[in-house]
């Protein structure tokens, strides 16, 4: 029986979530200030994935076991308490630049951050295109390694 993912594209507007989901003025201006920058570093445009993730670009993954489906090259979502940020890719260049990102913890599959000023833009910027070439390349995230 196949698995569902979870989290798939939708129709929503990113702009209309943004509008009505993100509370605080300060946190909506980077979240608007983001979707540009990754819109310009990804080349695609932002797009709902789930209820909450604002993703660019898609790439399809196959695990060894045999699931495979969609998921967003980059992406973030705004949340309540902080912003979560999916970018992974993997190996020594990764974590000097994760070395010199700024102020964020680590979960397992993304990085979070409370305000895009915490974060060195240039150094985000290195991270996302290593994430897309990554997962061009490989179709498969770098958090299930």
């Amino acid at each position: 029986m196949a698995i569902k993912n979870k989290t798939t594209e939708t129709e929503v507007n990113v702009f209309e979530f943004i509008n009505t989901f993100v509370e605080n003025e300060q946190k909506k201006q980077d979240s608007l200030h983001l979707i540009a920058l990754m819109q310009q570093w990804s080349g695609f445009e932002p797009k709902m994935w789930g209820p909450t993730m604002i993703g660019f670009g898609s790439y399809l993954y196959k695990y060894a076991s045999g699931h495979e489906g969609d998921s967003m090259l980059i992406g973030f979502s705004p949340r309540k308490a902080e912003f979560s940020l999916y970018v992974s890719a993997p190996g020594n260049d990764n974590m000097a630049l994760l070395d010199k990102l700024g102020k964020y913890k680590m979960g397992k599959a993304c990085i979070y951050f409370k305000k895009l000023s915490d974060l060195n833009l240039e150094v985000l910027e290195d991270l996302c295109n290593a994430t897309i070439k990554y997962l061009k390349e490989n179709q498969e995230c770098a958090c299930r390694k």
